[in-house]
């Protein structure tokens, strides 16, 4: 799946290790492939419109679901982006259907009353003890996500509305599972959580090398501008 130009989040990916010399190669698993849960550190799911979605939500649930638990068991990175992060629960609720989840975390998307939840986005983020930081992107959806009682979400709602709008919760975070609504798309806008991304990836204990980032920064900073930060 993609929208909103989500797949920029795999080019910069691409960009920032080859920029260090770190080796990388993009491998696809489509619709009734089996997906190999060795064959990469980090996995990537985008978001789609409601009529991929339901195909890909299929997919994951009957085709790939055991691969992507063992993915989550050996504590690889998976991303997941809006529809993506939809089907990472245990179901989805599209019209009067409700679809399967793959279960990798206690999610549960529903449909309520209300108009779709859309807009730009910043939450506040604890990846590392102590250190907090600001994701900033775009969101478009029209289920609401409701976490169990022992998950923790990726952050904090400072603008925007988040997994539901009541919550000021967004996104979820469970080991190397990482789930959000966050689009635009959203890790050229926030190119320090792309590393961040790698370094857990590969289990690096020290961070990246540094690169010029001042395009980055500038659209860093334009993403909270537009958030109202």
């Amino acid at each position: 799946m993609n929208i909103y130009a989500d797949r920029g989040n795999l080019l910069l990916l691409e960009r920032r290790c080859t920029w260090r010399g770190i080796g990388f190669e993009l491998r696809s698993s489509g619709i009734g492939e089996r997906l190999d849960p060795e064959a990469a550190d980090l996995f990537y799911i985008g978001g789609g419109q409601d009529r991929d979605q339901k195909r890909c939500a299929v997919d994951l649930a009957e085709v790939k679901r055991e691969a992507l638990h063992e993915v989550a068991g050996r504590g690889a990175v998976i991303l997941a982006v809006c529809g993506g992060y939809q089907l990472l629960g245990r179901s989805y609720q599209l019209a009067e259907e409700t679809l399967p989840g793959v279960g990798l975390v206690d999610a549960t998307t529903v449909r309520e009353a209300g108009p779709r939840l859309i807009g730009n986005v910043a939450i506040e983020v604890e990846l590392r003890p102590g250190e907090r930081r600001v994701l900033a992107g775009f969101e478009n959806h029209g289920g609401r996500t409701y976490l169990g009682p022992h998950t923790s979400p990726l952050g904090r709602v400072l603008k925007g509305h988040g997994n539901n709008g009541k919550d000021g919760h967004e996104g979820i975070r469970q080991c190397g599972v990482i789930g959000t609504y966050l689009h635009g798309p959203l890790l050229p806008k926030n190119a320090w959580f792309a590393d961040w991304l790698i370094e857990t990836a590969l289990g690096l204990d020290e961070p990246l090398s540094s690169l010029d980032d001042e395009l980055e920064a500038a659209a860093h900073v334009d993403a909270r501008h537009a958030a109202g930060l």
